[in-house]
């Protein structure tokens, strides 16, 4: 294994780690604020009761999550130094912006929110953790911004061997950012939708607070179905603007590997990475390929065969991820929908039922990863999309000693990070209301 495979192996995995948090913050912060604010319009303290029930989980989430994400950003001037000196101009930005505005506020009113319940009006105080959502919300976008300049670059001029920033409202206006930010942020929705309803199932399987978990299920119900439907139409303008902006990223995610129009989509696909001739297709349906990539149903999609071999991501890889988010994205909605159903009573609550949805808490962050792997693995072999390899990106100071053990580090204490934060969200998420003080 090389310097750069250890690098992009080290950064994967604290990146994929830290996004276990992150999407739980998203979603569960609104719909924490949602339930508060029914306390403040209706009076009624159940509604309290479960503000501070799921707010312990966010906060317990929170504070880890911000814990595994400060040491990804050392890794852009430790193991990534010529990237940083080549877009540091650019990408330095949207960061700045985010740790000292969105990170910032996020901060000051969730410290509000946590020692103001006595202190702050009901108004107040909710005022205060829809503060933090909007917060959270605003972090993910201008790390996304970022994310979305690395996948289609734009607003800039390269001189004297580094990418400079010539326009900061094309960069902050990027179309691929904003897809991808309302594509990540829905995802956190569903994620913090599928956690409650997960943790709701429980508690209602050991007929604990019917009332109380009931009212959770059916507000995380609705919260998931919306949240999963506009995820679905969200990622499928993200799909399309992919195929425009980045062709080989979207052959492979659809193991296209000759250029044809009114392309048709395979249902079932096995790829072959090295033969295409070798790949398994069956049940397809005509044109449908060009109307999914380009909503125009004789539409040319290009295949990897007119991309030069070394500007082709990996293919599998790439694809399976695809296919998997794909396939449990409309797994979503149709559980969504179920749970939507037998929350308003329209479908008989059954124990199978239940259990299907405490099982169902993990697939949402599978989901989640995922999308990532799609996002990253099929940018490859570019660091930043046209302009910059991955290979040329990697610092030369560092050794790959020092990478394996900074590698081993990492995985130890995230590991170690990871059994706290399931402890403690399996403790306090089993504990009934009663049990959980403010």
């Amino acid at each position: 294994m090389d310097k750069v495979f250890l690098s992009r192996l080290q950064f994967a995995a604290t990146a994929m780690f830290h996004f276990i948090f992150v999407p739980l913050t998203l979603g569960l912060s609104v719909l924490v604020a949602w339930m508060e604010t029914r306390y403040v319009r209706t009076g009624d303290r159940l509604y309290l009761q479960m503000a501070k029930f799921w707010g312990k989980l966010f906060v317990i989430n929170f504070v880890l999550g911000v814990v595994t994400g400060l040491t990804m950003e050392f890794q852009f001037g430790m193991n990534w130094a010529g990237f940083s000196g080549f877009v540091g101009d650019i990408f330095g930005a949207p960061l700045a912006i985010e740790a000292t505005v969105a990170f910032f506020l996020e901060s000051t009113f969730l410290g509000l929110w946590i020692f103001g319940w006595e202190r702050l009006s009901p108004r107040m105080h909710a005022t205060a953790i829809w503060l933090v959502a909007l917060a959270s919300n605003l972090s993910a976008l201008w790390i996304l911004l970022a994310n979305g300049w690395m996948q289609h670059p734009v607003g800039y001029k390269v001189i004297d061997g580094r990418a400079v920033m010539t326009d900061f409202w094309a960069v902050v206006t990027n179309t691929y950012g904003w897809l991808k930010f309302g594509h990540t942020v829905l995802a956190g929705f569903v994620v913090g939708g599928f956690f409650v309803l997960g943790v709701s199932a429980y508690h209602l399987l050991k007929d604990s607070r019917r009332e109380f978990f009931q009212r959770s299920f059916r507000m995380a119900a609705g919260f998931s179905l919306i949240s999963s439907i506009l995820l679905f139409v969200v990622g499928d303008f993200h799909a399309s603007h992919v195929a425009e902006t980045q062709p080989a990223k979207f052959a492979a995610m659809e193991s296209v590997w000759e250029t044809q129009k009114a392309a048709p989509y395979y249902l079932l696909v096995l790829p072959d990475e090295k033969n295409e001739r070798n790949a398994i297709k069956m049940i397809g349906i005509p044109k449908m390929l060009s109307f999914l990539a380009y909503h125009d149903l004789n539409a040319e999609v290009k295949g990897l065969r007119d991309i030069p071999e070394d500007e082709r991501p990996p293919v599998l890889l790439t694809f399976l991820g695809f296919r998997g988010m794909i396939g449990l994205g409309m797994l979503f909605i149709a559980l969504s929908a179920l749970a939507w159903l037998v929350s308003r009573g329209w479908i008989r609550e059954s124990s199978l039922f239940l259990k299907v949805f405490i099982l169902s808490i993990p697939l949402p962050y599978i989901a989640t990863q995922l999308g990532w792997v799609v996002a990253e693995v099929g940018r490859q072999p570019w660091l930043v999309y046209g302009l910059i390899r991955t290979s040329q990106g990697v610092s030369e100071a560092v050794s790959r000693g020092q990478i394996i053990a900074s590698l081993a580090g990492f995985v130890l204490i995230y590991s170690l990070l990871a059994g706290v934060d399931l402890y403690l969200l399996c403790k306090f998420a089993r504990k009934v209301p009663e049990e959980v003080r403010a």
